[in-house]
């Protein structure tokens, strides 16, 4: 699914198991660097939050200090899920149980912005809390359910 006048954005939100400084998180933070390095030259990537430090572990959001939280915007779905699914970064995700407790509710959601914007914590935590409440749907959806971009007529994949 692809609009030259649309991009894609996406939260995800994770659980953590421990402090970061701790012995248990050690392996996650050395990933940081590298993977959020790897997420900066992807095609396909075109921002992501991120404090003076170069990640977005400072930033607390969605009423608990123990969340963490990644919101980046992409060219197409596609793109978003080559980089999740089918490079080194899918290797970090097979390990998360390591690093961050499982959460009862969702934790990823996706929606389309006009190209040239750039989501805040809140627009991801209201289209987090959309996904919750109604399920999948053009304001908020995840990658297994898509919704094609408002400018498309197509009907959704699911």
């Amino acid at each position: 699914m692809t609009g030259a006048g649309w991009h894609v954005a996406q939260v995800n939100i994770a659980l953590l198991s421990a402090p970061l400084d701790s012995p248990r998180l050690a392996s996650f933070v050395e990933q940081l660097e590298p993977i959020n390095a790897l997420a900066d030259a992807a095609p396909g990537f075109v921002w992501r939050l991120q404090t003076d430090g170069g990640d977005a572990t400072g930033i607390r959001a969605f009423g608990d200090d123990r969340i963490i939280v990644n919101l980046t915007v992409w060219r197409t779905i596609e793109e978003l899920a080559d980089y999740v699914f089918a490079s080194r970064h899918a290797g970090v995700l097979r390990r998360r149980r390591a690093w961050f407790d499982k959460m009862a509710e969702r934790h990823l959601a996706l929606w389309w912005i006009p190209a040239g914007t750039i989501p805040t914590v809140q627009e991801a935590e209201r289209r987090l809390d959309i996904l919750r409440e109604r399920g999948p749907s053009p304001e908020a959806f995840t990658l297994r359910e898509r919704y094609p971009h408002p400018g498309d007529v197509a009907r959704a994949t699911r």
